[in-house]
Formats: structure tokens, C-alpha cells, sequence
């Protein structure tokens, strides 16, 4: 359970770290997943001197990653495009809301906001993502994308990594 403190929630409560099981095999969403992470993980963790600086990048991400995602899967014809759009927009109108509560000073809700955040993106990458890729890359290869994780056993559980 994560704690808040005054300067927000310790690194080592942080419900969001970058591993390979997040890993999709499509470059560049690879590299935007990548950067949620480190985005969402700053605003979990930051000051409250950080927050809307913190919110701010998290607002920019979001916005560049969805429009971005969108234009891939309208472009290209995706055929489940609209519920995942539609999902874009629901978090964009969540992103909207906790903007308001920011400007009068509420630091709770935007840090509530992005715990939230850090619960919905693995769910939101296994289901609705990973199905963008592999249509993507199907698209660029002709194929599935061959995804290497690192840090995963065959059993699926995660291998510490060495040091």
C-alpha cells in the first residue's frame, strides 16, 4: 500500500517500473511505453514543489503518445481502432479534469491520478497495445513481432537481475 508523505510517495512505493514484460516488439511504441513509465513514476515521486512541472510532462506524453497511437491505427486501417481511441479519450478527459484540480492547489488528486494511471497501463499494454503491434509489425514485416525480454524465466516470473 503506498503511503503519502509530504514530498509525495517513496521510490520504493512506486506501483510502476519499467521492465521487459512490457515490452510489445513495435520500436516505437516500445520507446513511448518506456517513456510513460519514466513520466508517470516522476509525478508518483515528485516534491510538492515537482508536481506541476511533473504534471505538465505527464499531460505532454500523454497527449503526443495517444494522438500518436491514434494516428497509427487510423492511417492504417486497424480494425478495433475505436475502442481504443475511445480509451485514449477517456484518460485525456480524466488528464482535463485533474487539471482543474491542480490549478486550485489539489496535489492529492493529481497524485491519485497518476497511481490510477500506473494501475490501468499494464492492462491497457497486454490487451489493446500489444494488439497495435502486432498489427503494426505485421504491416512493416509481414509477420508477428519476436519479443526478447530479459528479465522473464520461461515460466513467466520475473529473473532479479544481476549486478
Amino acid at each position: 500500500m503506498n503511503t503519502r508523505t509530504a514530498e509525495g510517495y517513496s521510490a520504493t512505493d512506486n506501483p510502476l517500473a519499467w521492465s521487459d514484460a512490457f515490452l510489445l516488439g513495435y520500436g516505437p511504441m516500445d520507446d513511448t511505453h518506456r517513456e510513460f513509465v519514466a513520466v508517470v513514476s516522476a509525478l508518483i515521486n515528485a516534491s510538492g514543489e515537482q508536481v506541476a512541472t511533473c504534471f505538465a510532462d505527464v499531460e505532454k506524453h500523454l497527449r503526443d503518445h495517444f494522438n500518436a497511437e491514434d494516428r497509427w491505427m487510423v492511417e492504417t486501417d486497424f480494425p478495433p481502432r475505436d475502442c481504443h481511441i475511445d480509451e485514449h479519450a477517456a484518460v485525456l478527459k480524466s488528464l482535463d479534469e485533474v487539471k482543474q484540480r491542480l490549478t486550485v492547489g489539489d496535489h492529492a488528486t493529481v497524485r491519485d491520478f497518476a497511481l490510477e494511471l500506473a494501475k490501468w497501463f499494464p492492462g491497457h499494454a497486454d490487451y489493446l497495445d500489444s494488439a497495435l503491434s502486432h498489427w503494426m509489425s505485421k504491416l512493416r514485416t509481414g509477420g508477428k513481432p519476436i519479443v526478447l525480454r530479459r528479465t522473464l524465466s520461461f515460466d513467466g516470473s520475473v529473473i532479479p537481475e544481476s549486478k
